[in-house]
């Protein structure tokens, strides 16, 4: 880049903001020459620093704002990739060097950028809202984008016919600090068995693993919580930390619990997927938030630096936890999960974290083509796939459906079998739905008013902090226990109301009709299948 001869004007300039006329002229004649306007027609004298930011950064850049109203900037020769255009790491950091490095001995002054952001601001916010995507996205044909966020822009682009790795992605991206680049993939036979390799689960587990990993991909469906579940030794963290760096790689890939909605509504903005690590007790501000995420959530709040503009953060997540206790799930959460219990790791396949970790990396690429090839798969079909009943979270059992057909598994099946065990655990793990469940075991059916329950039930020596208090609390707990109870044949009616005056809303707590008994949990198989070492597997035209 050429500089501009000239005098240092050390003064401060005063704000100056060009037409857009004439910074479309400057801009002309910059292409047309090859270098930036001097402006030497006026005696030599400067226009300020922020109109030649403007000018700077409108000749390599587009701007958008996003659905949610945040501006970026998009290089017009580089990688298709939103910056913002204040936060660190943006647009403001990069102008404000290029600035320096094209006209040596100034440097562009905080007001100076803060008033060309403020124009370019405008200048994005004069079109329609476009799209921005974190990590996955839909292209205009239907298929899905995966970014590998490296430095060039390249990105995976799948389709019903199969996966390539493209120059520059078709959609626009954004990219945060909490994000790591992928690996790109590499077709190998052995994908999927070198990672069943890596973890301590039976073959049913891992295909409905598989079936997760590969629906955390399309990216507008609900995906369920994944939860790891196992005794200490059994290598949660570790495993959700994989399967996390598998879907969208993160130097922090597992997170504590967060402390409250705002600090939850920060992680999930920068992240397609994390891990919530070590959950013992969720409190029930935090499963609602986290049944939100699963199903597509938004958090208004004040914008910076106003009093009366808001922004609006929208987000739907891939979730995994990890957990000791599945009682530790509330009711509605308890239906979100795809719960897998690891198996104790014996001494023999114990491995160092340092090993476990090269073995990852070194076999990530043939495991991220082999999950892309199963993802192609399920595109081919999905469009066609019809069940005969719609469970909870039907989109991903639709998907499970379709996995199923390619692949030739049994993951729907064995899903809902584990599901209705889940159901049971968050149970055990609930002492007033217990209690309620003890009542209509005795009474077979009972009806009365909220208060006439909670004075029924007998309550424990010491009282749980979810224990309603009152008629009001008792009420709006049984039903958001009702689908729970469900799942263990206990009906729940609130329609019905006295007949006398009061006309007070009756609960009416029967067990349900007799059903052909639910599915049991898949048999266990080998947890260590057979697996060549890396480097050394099957070549796609190795396979059967």
């Amino acid at each position: 880049m050429n500089t501009v001869n000239g005098a240092v004007n050390t003064t401060a300039d005063p704000v100056n903001t060009p037409t857009p006329d004439a910074s479309r002229a400057a801009v002309d004649r910059t292409r047309s020459t090859g270098r930036r306007p001097d402006h030497g027609d006026d005696g030599g004298k400067k226009p300020p620093v922020a109109a030649r930011i403007v000018d700077m950064a409108r000749e390599e850049y587009r701007f958008v704002t996003s659905p949610d109203g945040r501006p970026y900037a998009v290089a017009l020769d580089g990688p298709n990739v939103a910056l913002p255009l204040r936060n660190k790491g943006g647009l403001r950091q990069r102008l404000a060097r290029q600035f320096a490095d094209a006209y040596p001995g100034e440097v562009a002054s905080q007001s100076a950028l803060a008033d060309a952001m403020t124009v370019l601001e405008g200048i994005a916010d004069s079109g329609d809202p476009e799209p921005v995507h974190l990590r996955v996205g839909r292209d205009p044909a239907g298929g899905i984008v995966v970014d590998l966020a490296s430095a060039d822009g390249r990105a995976v682009q799948v389709t019903a016919t199969g996966w390539n790795v493209v120059e520059r992605a078709p959609v626009l991206f954004r990219r945060s600090g909490a994000m790591a680049p992928m690996p790109a993939p590499v077709l190998d036979g052995d994908g999927l068995a070198k990672l069943h390799a890596l973890l301590n689960m039976d073959q049913p587990s891992f295909h409905q693993l598989v079936a997760w990993l590969v629906a955390a991909w399309i990216p507008d469906i609900p995906h369920p919580a994944l939860v790891c579940k196992g005794e200490q030794g059994t290598g949660k963290s570790k495993a959700a930390q994989m399967f996390i760096n598998l879907i969208d790689p993160s130097p922090a890939a597992k997170r504590s619990q967060p402390r409250d909605e705002k600090a939850w509504s920060r992680q999930a903005f920068s992240s397609w997927a994390l891990c919530l690590d070590n959950v013992s007790t969720i409190p029930p501000w935090l499963s609602d938030t986290l049944c939100k995420a699963v199903t597509g959530d938004g958090v208004v709040d004040r914008a910076l630096y106003t009093d009366d503009d808001v922004v609006v953060l929208t987000f739907k997540r891939v979730l995994a936890l990890t957990t000791i206790d599945a009682g530790a799930l509330a009711g509605d959460l308890a239906e979100r999960v795809l719960l897998l219990d690891l198996q104790l790791i014996d001494s023999e396949h114990r491995r160092s974290e340092e090993e476990l970790d090269a073995t990852f990396e070194a076999v990530r690429p043939a495991v991220l083509g082999a999950l892309f090839d199963v993802l192609a798969c399920v595109l081919a079909v999905l469009p066609g796939v019809r069940l005969a009943s719609m469970p909870r979270m039907a989109d991903f059992a639709r998907v499970l459906a379709a996995v199923d057909q390619t692949q030739g598994w049994n993951t729907l099946n064995d899903y809902l079998a584990t599901s209705a065990n889940v159901a049971t655990d968050a149970l055990e793990g609930d002492l007033f739905a217990m209690a309620i469940a003890r009542l209509v075991e005795q009474a077979g059916t009972w009806q009365g008013t909220a208060g006439q329950l909670l004075e029924t039930l007998p309550a424990p020596l010491v009282r749980p902090p979810n224990w309603p208090k009152d008629a009001t609390r008792t009420s709006g707990r049984v039903k958001r226990l009702a689908p729970l109870l469900r799942s263990i044949g206990i009906m729940v009616d609130d329609t019905q109301r006295s007949r006398d005056r009061t006309r007070h809303k009756l609960l009416t707590l029967s067990r349900a009709p007799d059903e052909d008994e639910p599915a049991s949990a898949p048999e266990q198989g080998p947890l260590w299948p057979e697996v060549a070492p890396p480097g050394h597997g099957r070549t796609p035209h190795d396979q059967p």
